[in-house]
């Protein structure tokens, strides 16, 4: 055997086991020595700094401050990059565009946009304009590199000292960094993203760059923005005649745009001027014998008492101008838009007269409301309380989650697959994995039919048929509506992904329109400089087509229309037309939302708080609904208003479609065209019915007191049509809208 192994080598050319084995041993034991030696020496070098007493209290309070700054740290970078998306995009592309906007009508409403071109120069802008900005805004503007810590700690103090926000911690980059890339919503994510981006800006662009830019694009109250535009809106002159008195007045306008714009209040604009004056003296720009003239004669302005500006819906439209005319070349630009004006302040004034009487006691800070035709034309959009203290626009930017105003779409897929409104359902204990639902009132009520459950707005109903007719399903329908970011969770039915309020309103839209696909749009038509037509919605933008079979969409709407009559949403019943929806509450009651719509308008309501704290119990079915009847009771201006898919027609309208078949009965040629009118020229005939028409929309000359409209049960003795028609009640509030 032994041979074998070693193929008869002989037995001189044996292998040594016994010496591979010592080897083995020695170098194991020379490596562990060798190991206890380093580890003695490594030992010995590190006891000469072994720390007692307080030494050793200091070094760990600085290892742990290390540890948790770096910590810190990685955690604003990861809030951070988000943020830094937005710096890869072409974020100057919004000073290309110069936009002018006309409303519905053709009227002019406002502008949006500057081209560098046309901007004033920086060397071109009185030196008292710049040192008024810099004395107010940023006195260590030319020091810091984008965030101003002593200025921060300054204002942090004086803010102690008067319990209250009365200086800002935010230097002109920081500033400029939330105009160009950010919202203007209060929450620490924001700052963090708004300091990294300061420190961005100033590493790509010198400062006199950044305060440029700052000058071009802050909003300044009146739709302005920037001095150059804030100077002709205030003065009607460039910023380079601007005086003393008027550039302090323009400075004060930066952070209070609406608070002290001097065609709203005049002597808090002329107050703030003077803090101005005073902090231009303290930052040693001027003296006080240099101010005084200013301070004696101060900034007179030009009469803008009947001036209105839509800016929410403004920044909508500019927002859609630059996408349909990306890459196209053309900058200066006029737009022909959807929003109709009268509407736009009665939608404006529901959601601030709601805030204003509601919103302390729930705890509500801010609302929101759009309404659009079924087609998805935009007519209103409100973003927010204040325009002038926050511009963020949170109909159309704000993700908020939809709550049961999501439900509809779970029920739509449910029709589609085999459930009638009147199939039975249980309300249950039911449950997705180790989750399960519970409803808003507690406990279960067995089995009903399923428009009931709707109705009712049961949570257990809604999450058992998205799980018995497929999450998939309902994924598919949602994203054929347009909510193509929504995803696949347990708890989707009940609205757990946020939605924009636009883009929701625009899902019911296609409730409203029988099942037909709806895009909301604001823009009609887009004109170039010399007048060329670059852009027509009807031509150019997709056509609508079929998404759902109006028979299931018929029934979605019977369905909704109980949730009116007789459910969660009876704050939203109107005396002269049926109205359907459904209202919407998110978790802790942060978010409550009606969406609902009648044969004319669809319209969406949404309050809560930026910062996500929860109300006092806001439900959809109290302020949001409540706003909504506000608006729809100004919306509808006649009786003659389409009839909703499903839904039968009011006993109110039908009344008055009696009443005008009896008249045409007495005489009938009643809306027959008379010979001595067919006997004029076409052309003719065509131009008198074009200004029929436009009579007809106009609200130039408003409405009398006793020719308002009134929302009782007997129908009006003659339909009347106007820019934006409605029946409210308080007919003083509806003819100051009108002017």
């Amino acid at each position: 055997m032994r041979d074998w192994i070693f193929k008869a080598t002989g037995r001189k050319k044996r292998f040594n086991w016994l010496a591979l084995d010592s080897s083995i041993d020695a170098g194991l034991f020379g490596t562990w020595a060798g190991f206890r030696d380093w580890w003695s020496s490594y030992s010995s070098f590190f006891a000469r700094f072994r720390l007692s007493g307080y030494r050793q209290l200091l070094n760990e309070i600085v290892s742990e401050s290390a540890t948790m700054g770096t910590g810190a740290l990685i955690v604003m970078l990861a809030f951070a990059i988000p943020a830094f998306e937005e710096t890869r995009t072409a974020w100057q592309t919004a000073g290309k565009f110069s936009v002018t906007f006309l409303d519905r009508y053709g009227n002019e409403i406002g502008k949006r946009g500057i081209l560098h071109s046309d901007a004033v120069p920086l060397d071109e802008i009185p030196d008292h304009m710049i040192k008024a900005t810099l004395a107010t805004e940023d006195r260590r503007f030319f020091n810091h590199f984008g965030i101003d810590f002593l200025g921060t700690f300054r204002a942090l103090v004086e803010n102690i000292r008067a319990a209250d926000v009365v200086q800002g911690g935010s230097s002109i980059t920081q500033q400029l960094a939330k105009n160009l890339f950010l919202s203007p919503e209060r929450s620490l994510k924001r700052k963090i993203n708004e300091a990294f981006l300061a420190i961005w800006l100033e590493a790509r662009l010198s400062k006199r760059e950044i305060l440029k830019l700052y000058l071009d694009r802050a909003y300044m109250g009146g739709g302005a923005f920037g001095v150059e535009a804030a100077t002709k809106f205030y003065f009607g002159k460039s910023v380079r005649e601007v005086t003393l008195a008027e550039a302090a007045m323009l400075a004060g306008l930066f952070k209070a745009p609406t608070r002290y714009a001097p065609h709203l209040d005049l002597p808090a604009s002329r107050a703030r001027a003077n803090e101005i004056l005073t902090n231009m003296v303290q930052a040693g720009y001027l003296t006080e014998g240099q101010v005084h003239g200013a301070r004696l004669n101060p900034a007179e302005i030009i009469d803008r008492s009947d001036f209105y500006s839509p800016d929410w819906f403004l920044d909508y439209a500019f927002e859609q101008v630059q996408e349909i005319m990306r890459d196209r070349g053309e900058f200066v630009l006029t737009a022909h838009t959807t929003v109709d004006v009268g509407l736009q302040k009665a939608g404006e004034a529901a959601v601030q007269n709601i805030l204003r009487t509601h919103g302390r006691a729930r705890r509500a800070g801010q609302g929101a409301l759009v309404a659009m035709e079924t087609d998805g034309a935009v007519r209103t959009l409100v973003g927010g309380k204040d325009y002038g203290e926050s511009q963020f626009n949170r109909a159309s930017h704000a993700y908020r989650q939809p709550g049961s105003s999501f439900k509809p779409y779970v029920y739509l897929t449910a029709l589609e697959n085999g459930y009638t409104p009147e199939s039975t359902v249980v309300d249950g204990f039911v449950s997705c994995g180790r989750w399960s639902p519970r409803n808003y009132s507690g406990g279960y009520r067995g089995a009903m039919p399923m428009k009931h459950a709707l109705m009712r707005s049961l949570n257990t109903v809604a999450v058992r048929l998205s799980l018995d007719v497929g999450r998939e399903k309902v994924l598919a329908n949602v994203h054929k509506i347009g909510h193509t970011h929504v995803k696949k969770t347990c708890s989707m039915a009940l609205g757990d992904t946020g939605l924009t309020l636009v883009a929701h309103t625009g899902g019911y839209a296609v409730f409203a329109n029988g099942g037909m696909s709806v895009k909301p749009y604001a823009i009609e038509e887009i004109r170039n400089s010399h007048g060329k037509l670059l852009y027509v919605h009807e031509r150019d933008a997709p056509k609508p087509r079929r998404i759902f079979e109006r028979k299931k969409i018929e029934q979605l709407n019977s369905m909704l229309a109980l949730v009116v009559a007789s459910g969660t949403a009876r704050r939203a019943q109107l005396p002269f037309t049926h109205a359907v929806g459904k209202t919407g509450t998110s978790s802790a009651w942060r978010d409550g939302w009606f969406m609902g719509f009648t044969g004319q308008y669809v319209a969406g309501t949404w309050f809560g708080n930026d910062n996500y704290s929860p109300t006092a119990r806001v439900t959809g079915g109290n302020l949001p609904a409540m706003a909504w009847k506000e608006f729809m009771m100004f919306a509808h201006a006649t009786y003659n208003i389409p009839k909703i898919p499903g839904v039968p027609v009011h006993p109110a309208q039908m009344a008055e479609q009696q009443r005008v078949a009896t008249l045409r009965q007495v005489d009938a040629t009643l809306g027959r065209l008379s010979p001595a009118f067919q006997r004029i020229p076409p052309k003719t005939r065509k131009a008198l019915q074009a200004l029929s028409t436009l009579l007809k929309d106009s609200a130039k000359i408003p409405l009398s007191r006793d020719n308002q409209p009134q929302p009782q049960t007997k129908p009006p003795s003659k339909p009347t049509s106007h820019e934006a028609p409605g029946i409210a009640t308080n007919p003083d509030q509806r003819a100051s809208l009108r002017q």
